[in-house]
């Protein structure tokens, strides 16, 4: 099986891993290392480390749906709060272009598996730009750069001991790119063709029958270390559900893993150091990338400069197996520390099925993003988007969404405060601003400070701290909907005093300082989400740049606003969200 590589790669290899080996040794499972499983885990933050946050790579075997998109979406709100917090925060994305199933796609195309690869590669690259995803990176792992960290962490398992050669039997899924026991598949008739198939029990996707060959990593000897780190680490994926789920199936035993393939069945692979006889398992390539762009191989005293561990890596319902079981057992393999979180979210639905590309029931991103725009539907996929459980997408949804809020509720209120005639936003923040916070325990106004203005900000910091945007949203959509009320409530212009002109009395001005001080501190949290039209809004409100973090989302906080940057027009011409069609 094993034919010697004529180039130079294992010399090359050999020589980073004894100049890097001082930073990940390897400590046998008997020793105490695995008594003390929160040594996985960066406890304390250095200052030096970046906030990191990843989506998976996205195969380029097929056209992305918005269930990509969601996912990329809720990364990068997820990298923005972070960067309002005050934070460097890095976000990565990228492309999966080996596998048996990109091989076949580029055969079925008549074109070259790197041709392909590329073209799919740019057109997920158009989407995260069209939908305005701030991602740092974009890795591929055809990249040389990742080629070479894979094949490194590869050599270092084998100098550990952890792979070792063996025959493998087993139903493999060419869609899921991995095996399966018999126990996980099940006959199948295909009720348009009525042919009999096996399928995956899981995923429902077609296996067939392979006996080869190849490696296989030693997931077996990481049962007992996976179980003591899920113990100590009991919110490590989210939701919880998600995490139960998990340590059922590690405790029910783990088999050791086949992780390369045969080369004369799968060509389009980086190939096993030293044999090239092999292709490694596409699984083992997909994972490293989160690594390779933090800088993998660490050098030594640098390990957390490019941000790993990452902080958290955002994930499908549908890959959670690779990522909080095989993951982490490569990683305590390799002496790496592992993420902090593994956010899991649910799927969309169509029709009442899943999205899929291979079935074809897909919702095309790029003309919902032409038809909506990318803050429309930011905000629709993270106030619907489902996190627990699947969420069904639907047109009449997006369009009712940004009718009853987005116009009536958010864009209602800030043309009423911005462009009345009869205040002054500038006036009122100089005139009740530099009131003592006493002063808003009593009067009108006085339960919307304490109980909106006041508590907003915290209560959605607390729901980022724990990994629910969509919480945080609805939080911020409520509090929206309570200034509006407020203001409805308070009715400004019943109230002008006529004798003073541009002082319409301090009743009006408490209603529009707090009216305002809502859509400055709703603007400024928006921002991950929306941030075209929270950055309208704000600059609409006069708001500085460098008061658009979460430091300055406190009432009270910024008393320099209220003088327009922008136009603020008339009618429906520079309004925030101008009436949709019906949703008929």
């Amino acid at each position: 099986m094993r034919t010697r590589l004529a180039n130079s790669t294992v010399p090359a290899l050999r020589s980073v891993y004894l100049s890097l080996s001082r930073s990940s040794p390897w400590i046998c499972r008997s020793c105490s290392v695995y008594s003390s499983p929160r040594r996985f885990i960066s406890t304390k933050p250095t200052p030096e480390k970046p906030y990191y946050v990843t989506t998976p790579i996205f195969y380029v075997n097929a056209a992305p749906h918005v269930g990509h998109l969601y996912t990329m979406v809720l990364t990068d709100i997820i990298k923005r709060w972070g960067v309002l917090r005050g934070e460097k925060a890095i976000m990565c994305t990228g492309t999966d272009e080996h596998g048996l199933k990109v091989q076949r796609a580029a055969a079925k195309a008549g074109v070259d598996p790197k041709a392909f690869c590329d073209k799919g590669a740019d057109i997920f690259r158009d989407l995260a730009r069209k939908a305005d995803i701030s991602n740092d990176h974009f890795v591929r792992t055809t990249d040389q750069d990742h080629k070479d960290a894979v094949q490194y962490a590869w050599f270092l398992l084998q100098e550990k001991g952890l792979i070792y050669e063996q025959k493998h039997e087993g139903w493999y899924s060419i869609t899921d790119e991995c095996f399966y026991p018999q126990s996980g598949v099940q006959p199948w008739i295909e009720p348009s063709t009525g042919r009999k198939i096996m399928t995956s029990i899981e995923t429902g996707s077609e296996v067939e029958w392979s006996s080869e060959e190849n490696y296989h990593f030693r997931l077996s000897a990481f049962r007992e270390p996976l179980l003591d780190f899920y113990k100590a680490n009991p919110y490590w994926i989210a939701p919880e559900h998600r995490m139960k789920e998990v340590v059922q199936s590690v405790e029910s035993g783990l088999e050791d893993l086949s992780i390369s393939r045969p080369y004369d069945r799968l060509q389009w692979g980086i190939r096993v150091p030293d044999d090239e006889s092999q292709t490694i398992y596409v699984w083992l390539d997909a994972l490293m990338n989160y690594a390779t762009k933090a800088g993998y191989p660490f050098i030594p005293g640098k390990e957390q400069e490019g941000g790993w561990p990452a902080d958290c890596h955002v994930i499908g319902k549908d890959i959670v197996r690779f990522h909080c079981i095989y993951w982490p057992a490569f990683l305590m393999a390799l002496g790496l520390p592992l993420p902090k979180k593994i956010l899991t979210h649910a799927h969309w639905t169509l029709g009442g099925a899943k999205m899929s590309k291979s079935t074809g029931r897909v919702v095309d991103p790029f003309h919902a993003l032409d038809r909506y725009g990318p803050d429309v539907m930011r905000f629709y996929m993270a106030h619907d988007g489902g996190i627990q459980d699947d969420s069904s997408y639907d047109n009449v949804h997006i369009i009712r969404l940004y009718n009853k809020f987005l116009n009536q509720q958010l864009g209602n209120l800030a043309s009423r405060v911005t462009r009345g005639k009869k205040w002054s936003v500038r006036g009122a923040v100089e005139r009740m601003g530099s009131a003592p916070a006493e002063h808003w325990n009593e009067g009108p106004g006085s339960q919307f400070w304490t109980n909106s203005l006041a508590t907003v900000t915290s209560k959605v910091n607390g729901s980022f701290d724990a990994y629910d945007p969509r919480k945080a949203l609805y939080q911020i959509t409520e509090f929206v909907r309570g200034a509006n009320a407020f203001f409805q409530m308070s009715k400004p212009w019943d109230n002008i005093l006529e004798f003073a002109p541009g002082e319409p009395g301090e009743d009006v001005d408490r209603t529009i300082y707090l009216a305002a001080e809502a859509l400055r501190m709703t603007g400024i949290l928006l921002q991950p989400y929306m941030p075209n039209k929270a950055e309208m809004l704000l600059d609409q409100l006069g708001v500085q740049e460098d008061r658009r973090t979460l430091a300055y989302c406190q009432p009270g906080a910024d008393l320099d606003y209220g003088t327009p940057m922008v136009m603020l027009g008339s009618k429906h011409e520079g309004v925030l969200f101008p009436p949709l069609a019906s949703e008929e």
